[in-house]
């Protein structure tokens, strides 16, 4: 049977996870809820049979599984809720943006024994699988460390703009949005990293988040990642991972696309989907599956979740 999925925040995230909820066999959408009118009434766009609730605890109530786009701050009151009535919870990204409450969260989900899985999208995505088989097969030879660069002309990005909260330093910015899927990718190929110095650049309105950002973090066999982030200039978006190997190096772009080079050109290191974002979102999707029913999956936990906010955490406050 379909798990009976509700979405708490109908922002662009979930909206996106709705479109892919209404065409996966292994779940069917039943509830829907927003403070926004406005959002709710773009989700009914989306998927006109779904039902829109009058609040959190009733689309908690008629689901089995909780998709909680909301921002930050509310999303640990939700998850607790949903986890301790027994409910599959799936969170956005980041965890949170205080340490002390998500280590909390993540010790009360842990006991709550349901299932609970983070939205690091790349997780399941078949770059990640065509690198990881890489790896294996001993094709990149000896990682040498890995390299981040995010640019864009402006932040948030124009698709961004209603989710007003992303601009703002209490809970947004891209290091938090953007760069914490490039170091969940990081730790997942290089294993845990320790954030050695970082140096972020603020407007002159202290309410507004960072728009430069430098970092350097290492494994703990002395790998870097190097990680460079900017905002400003008449630029097209660009995120670029490349994790670097003695024979040969991938590079992630946009972050569905993979490259491969042995030292020449880049080339496609697999054919590209049509529709990259909806094929990495349904495979999301059978992972979150395979979660939900108890199985091994290739999902964020919540502990990486939290390994990953503690560097970006710390990337933010300039340590080092």
């Amino acid at each position: 049977m379909a798990h009976k999925t509700a979405i708490i925040g109908l922002g662009i995230m979930g909206r996106r996870l709705l479109d892919n909820l209404v065409f996966h066999k292994g779940f069917e959408p039943v509830a829907l809820w927003d403070p926004s009118p406005d959002s709710c009434a773009r989700a009914r766009e989306v998927a006109p049979g779904v039902p829109v609730v009058d609040s959190a605890e009733a689309a908690i109530a008629a689901a089995d599984v909780i998709y909680l786009a909301c921002p930050p701050a509310p999303r640990k009151a939700y998850a607790l809720a949903a986890a301790g009535a027994g409910k599959a919870v799936f969170l956005e990204k980041p965890l949170g943006v205080d340490i002390p409450e998500s280590e909390d969260l993540v010790k009360r989900l842990a006991a709550a024994g349901a299932p609970a899985a983070v939205n690091f999208t790349q997780a399941s995505s078949v770059g990640f699988e065509v690198l990881r088989n890489a790896i294996a097969a001993g094709e990149t030879g000896d990682l040498a460390g890995i390299d981040i660069v995010v640019t864009y002309p402006a932040w948030p990005r124009a698709w961004q703009v209603d989710a007003d909260w992303l601009r703002f330093r209490a809970e947004g910015g891209y290091t938090r949005e953007v760069i914490s899927h490039f170091l969940f990718l990081s730790e997942r190929f290089l294993g845990p990293l320790t954030l050695k110095w970082a140096r972020p650049s603020y407007p002159a309105d202290p309410a507004l988040c960072e728009s430069e950002i430098l970092a350097r973090l290492e494994t703990a066999d002395g790998k870097p990642v190097s990680v460079l982030g900017t905002v400003g200039g008449a630029q097209p978006d660009r995120q670029e991972v490349t994790v670097k190997g003695a024979t040969t190096s991938f590079r992630f772009t946009e972050f569905y696309q993979l490259w491969r080079s042995a030292g020449a050109e880049w080339t496609a290191a697999y054919e590209f989907p049509a529709d990259p974002r909806r094929s990495s979102l349904q495979r999301q999707l059978d992972e979150l599956d395979k979660c939900v029913r108890g199985e091994s999956h290739l999902l964020a936990t919540p502990e990486e979740a939290l390994r990953v906010q503690v560097l970006i955490e710390g990337m933010l406050a300039g340590k080092g």
